[in-house]
């Protein structure tokens, strides 16, 4: 059988894939940007293919390098899977936890939860990822995952921290100016906050009783905590979890018109049950959240 390419010459395959271009690869990598640059050409020649087209606007990536992407990804997340447990090896409780949540709960409530959990066990080190995509657990994009759904794999430890719910809210001024709503229909002489191009997604059975779309906004924003921060500002009424918006001082308008609750999870691949690291941070942060939750609703 043929030798294969070089597994250093994937891994600037995929730097240059996740980065867009040479230089950002190189940095990413720690390399220079010729040597980047020769590893692409290299692999280009063991494969017998193109990988990139070069053009005035950068590098395009081929059909075969596109194909090539999803199991580049397994394998980078494969390694840096080895390199978090190798990290702990020597010591059950040392070594390394990468905790995802969206970017709301990253920023608005995990700092303080995860501050009181390194004063515990200094010899953790945390990776946090912010995202508003659901990370693969089983292929361990992440080792514990904050969700603010219930999960459905099979294949998941989960535990139910509590559920948190919604209502429309501004800045005190903001309503001292503007007034009060009262009903639905007052909100179209108001200032809304909302998305862009992204619709929220919603829990189950949830229903406005009226449809939702961008137009109705005069605040668009794809990013939740540009929105948090417009109704800070005093732009203008926005959505908010009520635990968050209290502890920001915003003032609650039309109680009750968003009935539904959103549920909160912890959860990690079943298999990362018996280190003593990551059961110490799934108990830290489901105990945590809990009590978040409790003192926001």
């Amino acid at each position: 059988m043929a030798d294969l390419p070089d597994w250093d010459l994937f891994q600037s395959l995929h730097a240059v894939l996740t980065a867009g271009s040479l230089s950002a690869a190189a940095k990413l990598r720690g390399l220079t940007q010729p040597t980047v640059g020769r590893h692409i050409d290299q692999l280009e020649k063991e494969l017998g293919a193109p990988l990139f087209l070069r053009s005035p606007r950068g590098l395009q990536a081929t059909e075969l390098a596109l194909a090539l992407r999803p199991h580049l990804d397994d394998m980078a997340a494969a390694a840096q899977t080895a390199i978090r447990d190798a990290a702990g090896a020597a010591d059950g409780t040392a070594g390394v936890v990468r905790v995802t949540a969206s970017e709301i709960v990253g920023v608005e409530v995990l700092p303080p939860i995860l501050s009181a959990f390194r004063e515990k066990n200094p010899q953790i080190d945390i990776e946090v990822v912010l995202s508003n995509r659901i990370e693969d657990l089983t292929r361990r994009d992440a080792d514990i995952a904050v969700r603010m759904s219930r999960p459905t794999q099979n294949t998941l430890l989960a535990k139910k921290a509590g559920s948190v719910g919604v209502g429309f809210y501004a800045r005190p001024d903001y309503l001292k100016r503007h007034g009060s709503p009262q009903t639905w229909d007052d909100l179209e002489d108001h200032t809304i906050i909302g998305y862009d191009t992204r619709p929220p997604t919603l829990p189950e059975g949830a229903d406005f009783g009226r449809p939702v779309t961008r137009d109705i906004f005069s605040f668009r924003t794809d990013n939740d905590l540009a929105q948090i921060a417009a109704v800070r500002a005093g732009f203008g009424i926005g959505v908010l979890q009520h635990g968050i918006a209290r502890r920001a001082g915003l003032t609650q308008v039309l109680p009750g018109a968003l009935p539904f609750r959103m549920e909160v999870w912890v959860c990690m691949h079943e298999n990362l049950k018996t280190s003593r690291r990551m059961r110490l941070m799934f108990d830290h942060l489901a105990a945590g959240l809990a009590e978040v939750i409790q003192d926001g609703n």
